[in-house]
């Protein structure tokens, strides 16, 4: 894959390339001499181009962010390696393996999921379903793979790890609330389908990392949020990719179908803070590796400003219900001290909330780890190892859920 890669990333940086002579101005990079500094300033210019209306060079760098993006997935790749896995961490006789099971399909666009089912006999268990992270435009839920079979190895669960739609996907038009809706529509498949799999209903764990986190608390803090008109600003409610047949998503929603039995956050993404921070500009670099225009992530005629509260309606730590209103379940939160991105802080932050609303939790701090510490394989650049950094964070997890199911 890495040859093929590089012969992508040679065909698109050589030769004669870049903007039509006409619009060349000083200091316009050439693919030969791209730097991401050089790239973000132009980014930055297209932007007052294209409203003076300049679509020609608009179009041009659009292009070229596709190049550019797959060279920065070049660069990715040669940070990250596979190593062999460890029969501690991934017994193949532990467990069954489902994969790609297909469970919505949203305007055509299939979402899938991989079932892990225990094999040590037991009638039922107890099931995690499992989100991905990558800031809501990267990765899928083979970042997981390993993390979700060190689980179905060491522990009595069943396993649910999902995909979901990004932001980038549908030409860059997916909006964060179908990403919400797609999170409640895999609970509320897993609630209807699990017992396939010997998996109990009834005992339920949503878990994810960063962008999963998130989701996994609008999950517990947003489930009976739900509307069939969909998310608007005259309804900020939530549409489920799945229902149940026969069922509306007010009539879940009255049931309290999303109601689950624990939940654990990894470093989870505050998403308003990182709006608030710059997260749907042109400048910021996980558009730019999906090859995709910065944009408000609720469709380009929202932003933040002028349509806040939709933007709230998405912060989980600005939907906390008081335990007098709603009683949450138990929860653990995990963070790496050396964090930058998600930092201890915050989660602390969140972790306060909840329990000044009257909720149970419980924080954990990995001491020397960074971001992405639950992620499979191997990273240079983010310093961490799935072998050695995984297995101690997902121990605690096990505990936790052992306290809460068994």
């Amino acid at each position: 894959m890495n040859a093929l890669l590089i012969k992508e990333v040679e065909d698109n940086f050589s030769g004669e390339s870049g903007p039509p002579a006409k619009i060349v101005k000083a200091g316009d990079p050439r693919s030969k001499t791209w730097t991401a500094a050089s790239f973000l300033s132009l980014v930055k210019r297209v932007v007052v181009n294209a409203c003076s209306g300049n679509f020609e060079l608009y179009t041009w760098v659009t292009n070229s962010m596709k190049r550019i993006s797959s060279f920065v997935v070049f660069l990715f790749l040669l940070s990250c390696s596979e190593v062999p896995e460890l029969k501690q961490n991934n017994n193949v006789e532990n467990y069954t393996l489902e994969r790609d099971i297909r469970w919505a399909s949203p305007g055509g666009f299939d979402l899938t999921m991989d079932i892990y089912t225990p094999t040590s006999g037991r009638p039922s268990y107890p099931v995690v379903v499992m989100f991905h992270g990558g800031g809501f435009l990267l990765n899928d839920k083979s970042i997981m793979d390993q993390s979700a079979a060190y689980l179905a190895t060491n522990s009595e669960y069943v396993i649910c790890n999902v995909n979901y739609r990004l932001l980038s996907d549908r030409d860059n038009t997916t909006t964060l609330n179908n990403i919400v809706g797609d999170a409640f529509g895999a609970v509320l498949w897993v609630k209807d389908k699990i017992g396939k799999y010997k998996g109990d209903s009834a005992r339920l764990a949503v878990t994810g990392d960063s962008a999963g986190g998130h989701l996994s608390a609008m999950i517990v803090n947003m489930g009976a949020e739900l509307g069939s008109a969909g998310f608007s600003l005259n309804s900020l409610r939530f549409l489920p990719s799945y229902l149940p047949d026969g069922e509306s998503a007010e009539e879940v929603a009255m049931r309290n179908g999303l109601e689950v039995q624990a939940a654990i956050l990894s470093y989870p993404y505050d998403f308003y803070a990182g709006a608030v921070e710059g997260f749907e500009n042109v400048t910021n670099p996980l558009w730019l590796v999906k090859g995709a225009i910065g944009r408000g992530v609720f469709g380009d005629q929202f932003n933040l400003l002028e349509h806040h509260e939709m933007y709230k309606a998405v912060s989980p730590i600005d939907n906390i219900p008081l335990s007098s209103a709603r009683q949450l379940p138990p929860q653990l939160l995990i963070v790496g001290s050396e964090d930058p991105l998600v930092s201890p802080a915050s989660v602390k932050a969140y972790d306060g909330a909840l329990q000044a609303a009257g909720h149970s939790t419980r924080y954990w701090e990995y001491v020397g780890k960074s971001h992405a510490f639950l992620d499979s394989g191997s990273n240079m650049m983010l310093g961490s190892s799935f072998e050695v950094d995984a297995p101690p964070a997902l121990d605690v997890m096990i505990e936790f859920l052992d306290g809460v199911f068994y």
